[in-house]
């Protein structure tokens, strides 16, 4: 009876030694639809897009994309694959809006150069280089002589 109470009282020490250890992060890291970087809620199952973190909307079911630890100081509280720093040391967007077509960090540094490693234009773009407005070297093919002036040459209008 005093060997199973030492038995006994070692399994508690050694569960209890076991549970303050500190436990290794959960990785997140998940794609998304479109092939977006995206970050897995507890249930495993759910990944949103980076760019649903910290958005001040619960897209997890136990609210986990709004976290404190994680919103609390934006960039550097974010797991790095979420974010994407922009050729202005101050400025960055969300990893999912890097290669989107869109002008995001306002210099395109998300859309184009070694940087951003964007693919060439996919078939629903036109590319032409400089792009006017909100887009960077590609327009999306539905601008295509659509009256309005997207690219610098006019590609977009004539050629297109």
């Amino acid at each position: 009876s005093a060997v199973a109470l030492l038995v006994l009282a070692a399994a508690l020490a050694s569960g209890l030694a076991l549970a303050l250890l500190p436990r290794a992060p959960v990785n997140r890291f998940c794609t998304a639809p479109n092939n977006q970087t995206g970050f897995l809620c507890d249930d495993r199952v759910t990944c949103v897009p980076a760019s649903w973190v910290c958005d001040r909307v619960s897209n997890c079911r136990n609210g986990e994309d709004e976290q404190e630890q994680l919103c609390g100081d934006l960039p550097h509280s974010l797991p790095g694959y979420l974010v994407f720093h922009c050729s202005n040391p101050r400025s960055w967007v969300y990893a999912d809006q890097r290669c989107n077509g869109m002008n995001d960090c306002g210099d395109c540094s998300d859309e184009t150069g070694s940087l951003a490693a964007c693919p060439p234009c996919g078939w629903e773009w036109w590319s032409c280089s400089p792009v006017h407005y909100e887009f960077c070297s590609c327009i999306p093919r539905r601008l295509c002589r659509d009256g309005i002036q997207h690219c610098l040459g006019w590609s977009d209008e004539f050629v297109c």
